[in-house]
């Protein structure tokens, strides 16, 4: 039995019906959409249909039960008595099929997702090797024409670049936003040239081993107008702040907090609306969390994002966002392209 599971066994008041493929692989290192554990004090039990049998019997440690493709249905089959459930993760059709079954359904949060946000030297290993990936595909990428290049054939690009330095996948889908479409966080690449004295936010990140980073830097395609050009600098202070903060024992909306209270100092609190950060892993986006009603108090181990952003509508926008692993001093900083502004034609 391995030690994942052993923590999460010491922490359970009842079984755990582990649903969630990122908890799943955590747990058993299967990767499956189609696939449940329930974690006892004493035995392991891991279900799956044909199309994962062959891997999931080689799981360690674990009794393997083949089902049918309609696994929640085959598991109130299966099941009895008191079982506590992912309640982040099993959607209200599946509960039905297991409740209707007659089992005693405990509704439980966080409970492996509070043991993935600790990551171990292997898990880091991956992370700190797809930071890398990362940094090298932002240097090449500043190597390239910016001006005139559609946003999506710039996505496209970084894309390429992480490929051919390694990456298993993206990820997430790049983001690239250039001139005005820069003050939208999330926008999707999209048609629109690149023009001349724009900012051009672009969000990638690599994955290695299972396992993501995460990173933002803003570019410049020629001299900027002076609130753009300014709005930079302030958002590079107010990273500059938020990363020395990200120490053990912080808690995430303290963080959050140093970092926006910068920015709100030079005139851009309005425009900062997002959290300040994230935790990241096996998914881009887990816990811990840096923002204003975070609950998550900071701990050795975690990685996590620090990534302010100035958005300025119609005009354009600003995120400059590094991964870090938090220790109890200065945090490491695994992302390491220059975060100083890089002007482009």
């Amino acid at each position: 039995m391995n030690e994942r599971i052993e923590r999460l066994q010491a922490s359970l008041e009842e079984p755990l019906l582990v649903t969630d493929p990122a908890n799943l692989r955590y747990l058993t290192g299967l990767r499956s959409s189609n696939a449940a554990l329930l974690v006892g004090p004493e035995r392991l039990r891991l279900f799956a249909d044909f199309r994962y049998a062959e891997t999931a019997r080689a799981v360690p440690g674990v009794e393997f039960e083949l089902t049918s493709r309609a696994l929640f249905d085959d598991l109130a089959r299966r099941l009895a008595g008191r079982i506590a459930f992912e309640a982040d993760a099993l959607v209200y059709a599946r509960f039905r099929a297991l409740a209707d079954a007659g089992l005693d359904l405990v509704p439980r949060s966080g409970l492996v997702e509070r043991l993935r946000a600790v990551k171990d030297e292997s898990e880091l290993a991956a992370i700190r090797r797809a930071s890398q990936i990362t940094s090298e595909a932002y240097a090449r990428l500043a190597e390239e024409p910016f001006v005139g290049l559609a946003e999506r054939d710039l996505a496209w690009r970084m894309d390429e670049i992480l490929r051919e330095l390694g990456t298993e996948g993206l990820a997430f889908p790049t983001i690239v936003a250039a001139g005005p479409n820069a003050a939208r966080p999330h926008t999707t690449p999209g048609p629109r040239p690149v023009g001349a004295g724009e900012t051009v936010i672009v969000d990638a990140g690599a994955v290695v081993g299972g396992y993501c980073s995460d990173c933002t830097r803003t570019f410049a395609t020629g001299p900027l107008p002076d609130e753009l050009r300014h709005a930079y600098a302030v958002c590079l202070a107010g990273q500059e702040a938020g990363l020395d903060a990200a120490r053990a024992g912080a808690r995430g909306r303290a963080v959050d907090a140093v970092a926006r209270e910068r920015i709100a100092a030079d005139g851009f609190g309005e425009e900062f609306g997002h959290g300040l950060g994230h935790g990241v892993g096996l998914l881009e986006h887990e816990a811990p969390t840096l923002r204003p009603e975070s609950a998550d108090t900071l701990a050795p181990g975690n990685v996590v994002t620090v990534e302010p952003g100035i958005y300025l509508s119609g005009r354009g926008g600003v995120r400059i966002e590094d991964l870090v692993v938090v220790t109890d001093g200065s945090p490491e900083v695994l992302t390491t392209f220059t975060k100083e502004l890089v002007v482009l034609s």
